[in-house]
């Protein structure tokens, strides 16, 4: 690779833009095209997949070079910065036709994966959240404390938060920024709470202080203090989020009038959904090729605003009953007047995306199309405000009452621009009729250019009585009229004589002679400069509008989130007309009761005809508060956490939920343990992965939690997995502080034991039937532990070979027969069973259940024994060498 030298003024000038963001790629114009040169030539073309080229470096070796066409801009840039790679945009700022030395360049815009206003890098349903994140105090976890803003430059939303790591993590996941920017040096820390996953980039030091934050948040809301943002009382929050601001300017982006308020994230007000939950209910996104979400599956929103606040809902449950049942009250609304509802969703569907369409005004990007398309917005908000109007809901009134349609600025936009215009305004035409009289009279020597020279051909011709005159233009003379020779004396005396006046002879040619006049000199001055000066206009009405319009962001924006919340409420009415959903009955008690409930997924995704077996459930924290589930594999048992804890996520965003009743006693944290998984690149093997997300339970748990635990312990073996997840069940039964509402599904039926000695454990069972070898699984919840796992039957559905089958049955015959004919602890003779030390009081294990290699060397021994022949001593011996055995194992 060449080294960047001096060697030309262009090369030069290319460094020195260079050097202002030396780890982004720069896409450098030159002419008609993009050219990227060295490292981000390489670049460039291993991610667009251009051709990489040289260029002579001044004698010095070849310099690498790539580049596409500036129209391509919109297809090449989406590429780079999917790729993760940070895009500077250096513009020509001057026309190189009206200057002689080398063209003015500069960074006009630095875009990244979390800075982007750019419709082909965003996705309408989802916000473009970059966060910034502020980590103060020690090097643990425990000890650290952080704040973090979360700023959507493409609708101006920004939000803040202070608190511990967790929560900082559980926020980060809830928002999925597309990148974080942070405090240099301090990528490793970030990284050890956070993760890997981030795409991530530093800032100067100088940036994280307390007076540096707080002084650029002050210059931009332009308030004395902080106050009025309810954030005043967190360093950490305020650090954060003045460091954003900075990232801002360092990357050229200027105008954020759409920016108009900071808000605080309330801790209290929502509920806590960790990453791992998240993931395991598959929130938004499927854990399987071919899978559904749950946004997907009640997302039916009219316009992008309200999607992306059905998402934010659904990261943020509410755990207060009178907002809850506010959001209930305004759906059951929509139930009652059904042709209302369906006509405000025509309203909101015309509106369309004015929050984004607010951000390009407000940084002076928005097309004459797009202005239009706010115009339409803006018409479509009065109907919508009257529809509010007569609703029989008082919140639906209440926000009709605050809609406000900006009826003058519409009327603006619709006196300035024409009905169609072009998308650029360079295409020129944008501006109506009527609104510039300098505009409409060079249009018309634009337009009716041939018309006019006709007429003065005409005019001409009648005044000197030769009609065969004509009048034309070339590039040295301009227009001109030219008389042939034949008519020379006859114009001679017309001139001497007065009758024709201001005619300059210019040319002389073999057949004819031409003439200019004051009147064709000023008319091709008028014509030939008309174009530019309609654009100049035209530029200038134009952007006198989007001034005009930056006043009107702060009520357009409220319309916006008006508009959003409308729009997810009328999808919360569409879901459960479409799926016989119901409206639970949201209170403060402790209880969890569904009648009937179904998974909201897995029901849409069933074959035409199948029908979701639904399931009855009943927790609270006084009598019933622990759930152990057991039965076959693949009989439901996941199914039915997780759709227990998506119908309380459901009902606490105030959605109906897919079952015949539902009782849901808010709950304020919900946490999952869900599925095999593995973070090697860490160091973390399944069964840390496993204990990571136990641990993370465990040490936040709540009087008022839900606790889903499937299948705890598989990645050990079968004893150390028995022990922990008896010692979890314990802990959350036993807990003096809380008593946290849990299901704990297991393949370990030896936990069904536990109702017998704690009060709270119920257990419950998935039916199954087995009939002629086959097992037929009935997804049916039942009281009453369960025996058997089928696991065998699961191996033959899921293809393993006749013959691997055959094997397993056959050995799993031998181990029934060599414990007394059946596995089951439960139904074996109390001879054949011991208590093992290292498992909790009262729980028992066949001896022949044993899989350790030692315990079975020490039952084979003792099997072999002929105890009538042996001696005391022999005996003494045998016992001291079996000793020695168990405390080998256990050092």
């Amino acid at each position: 690779m060449a080294k960047l030298d001096d060697s030309t003024p262009m090369m030069k000038q290319f460094r020195q833009m260079k050097e202002m963001h030396p780890d982004a790629v720069l896409l450098f114009r030159v002419g008609d095209f993009y050219e990227t040169y060295s490292d981000d030539a390489i670049t460039a073309a291993q991610i667009l997949g251009i051709t990489l080229t040289h260029r002579s470096n001044g004698g010095s070796s070849p310099m690498e070079m790539a580049g596409f066409p500036h129209h391509a801009l919109d297809t090449y840039l989406p590429r780079l910065v999917r790729a993760g790679k940070r895009v500077a945009i250096c513009d020509q700022l001057e026309d190189p036709k009206l200057t002689k030395k080398l063209v003015k360049r500069g960074i006009t815009e630095l875009v990244t994966p979390g800075l982007s206003l750019s419709d082909t890098l965003l996705d309408f349903k989802e916000n473009n959240f970059c966060a910034s994140v502020y980590l103060s105090g020690g090097k643990e976890a425990a000890d650290t404390q952080a704040g973090v803003a979360f700023l959507d430059l493409s609708t101006g939303e920004f939000l803040t938060a202070q608190g511990s790591v967790d929560y900082v993590d559980k926020l980060l996941s809830n928002m999925s920024p597309k990148e974080v920017v942070m405090e240099r040096g301090r990528k490793a820390d970030f990284e050890q709470y956070f993760g890997t996953k981030y795409f991530t980039f530093e800032q100067d030091e100088w940036i994280y202080t307390a007076e540096t934050a707080t002084d650029r948040l002050l210059k931009h809301f332009q308030t004395q203090n902080l106050k009025g943002f309810g954030v005043e009382h967190l360093p950490l929050a305020i650090i954060a989020s003045g460091a954003m601001l900075c990232y801002l300017d360092s990357t050229q982006h200027n105008q954020t009038s759409h920016i108009t308020s900071l808000s605080r994230i309330e801790e209290e007000k929502y509920v806590w959904l960790d990453r791992f939950t998240i993931r395991n209910l598959e929130l938004f996104q499927p854990m399987f090729e071919g899978g559904g979400s749950l946004v997907s599956t009640i997302d039916r929103t009219e316009g992008p605003m309200g999607a992306r606040l059905l998402r934010r809902w659904v990261s943020f449950p509410l755990k207060d009953v009178k907002p809850i049942q506010n959001r209930l009250d305004v759906t059951e609304s929509f139930f009652r007047q059904p042709d209302l509802a369906r006509q405000m969703g025509e309203c909101i569907h015309e509106i369309g995306d004015m929050e984004r369409l607010l951000s390009k005004v407000s940084t002076g990007r928005i097309s004459p199309r797009e202005a239009v398309a706010l115009k339409t917005s803006l018409r479509a908000l009065q109907p919508l405000k009257e529809n509010c109007m007569r609703s029989d809901c008082q919140q639906l009134r209440q926000t009709g009452e605050q809609i406000n349609p900006c009826s003058s600025i519409a009327d603006k936009i619709e006196r300035t621009i024409v009905p169609d215009p072009p998308v650029k305004l360079s295409q020129g035409n944008v501006i109506a009729t009527g609104v510039d009289a300098e505009l409409d009279d060079l249009r018309a020597v634009a337009h009716n250019s041939k018309q006019y020279l006709a007429r003065i051909q005409q005019h001409e011709a009648e005044k000197t009585g030769i009609n065969s005159l004509k009048v034309a233009y070339n590039n040295v003379f301009g227009y001109y009229i030219e008389v042939r020779n034949t008519y020379r004396e006859q114009l001679q005396e017309l001139i001497k004589n007065g009758t024709v006046t201001g005619w300059t002879r210019k040319q002389t040619l073999a057949q004819a002679e031409r003439y200019i006049t004051e009147e064709l000199k000023e008319y091709e001055e008028k014509i030939l400069g008309a174009e530019e000066r309609i654009a100049v206009i035209e530029d200038r009405i134009y952007r006198e509008l989007v001034q005009e319009l930056t006043d009107y962001i702060p009520s357009m924006q409220v319309n916006s989130g008006l508009v959003a919340r409308i729009d997810c409420l009328l999808s919360f009415a569409r879901v459960p007309a479409e799926n016989h959903y119901v409206r639970p009955v949201i209170d403060d008690s402790e209880a969890l009761e569904i009648t009937g409930g179904r998974h909201p997924v897995i029901e849409r995704q069933m074959p035409a005809g199948e029908k979701y077996v639904a399931n009855d459930l009943w927790l609270d924290t006084t009598t019933r508060q622990v759930m152990m589930i057991t039965g076959p594999n693949m009989a439901g048992k996941s199914a039915l956490l997780r759709q227990t804890a998506l119908i309380v996520l459901m009902a606490q965003i105030g959605c109906y939920v897919p079952a015949e009743s539902a009782r849901i006693g808010v709950v304020d944290k919900i946490f999952t343990r869900v599925g095999a998984s593995d973070n090697i690149s860490m160091g973390e093997s399944t069964f840390m992965v496993e204990m990571n997300e136990a641990a993370s339970i465990i040490n936040n748990l709540s009087q008022r939690s839900l606790v889903l635990f499937d299948e705890l312990g598989r990645g050990t073996s079968t004893y150390d997995g028995i022990s922990i997840a008896w010692s979890i069940v314990e802990y959350i039964h036993e807990n003096p502080k809380a008593h946290p509402k849990t299901l704990f599904a297991t393949h370990y039926h030896e936990l069904n034991e536990m109702a017998k000695t704690f009060k709270r454990v119920a257990n419950f069972n998935i039916q199954v039937k087995e009939t002629g070898g086959k097992v037929i699984f009935l997804r049916k919840l039942v009281e009453g532990g369960s025996a058997h796992s089928f696991g065998i039957h699961v191996a033959k559905l899921a293809g393993l070979p006749r013959e691997v089958i055959d094997r397993a049955t056959e050995v799993l015959k031998q181990l029934e027969e060599a414990a007394g004919g059946s596995t089951a602890m439960a139904q074996r003779p109390r001879t054949e069973q011991i208590e093992s030390p290292t498992l909790p009081r009262g729980m028992q294990l066949s001896f022949f259940q044993l899989d350790d290699p030692v315990l079975t060397q020490i039952r084979d021994d003792i099997s072999t024994l002929d105890i009538n022949s042996l001696t005391p001593l022999e005996a003494l011996n045998k016992l001291n060498e079996i000793k020695k055995m168990v405390t080998a194992k256990r050092s």
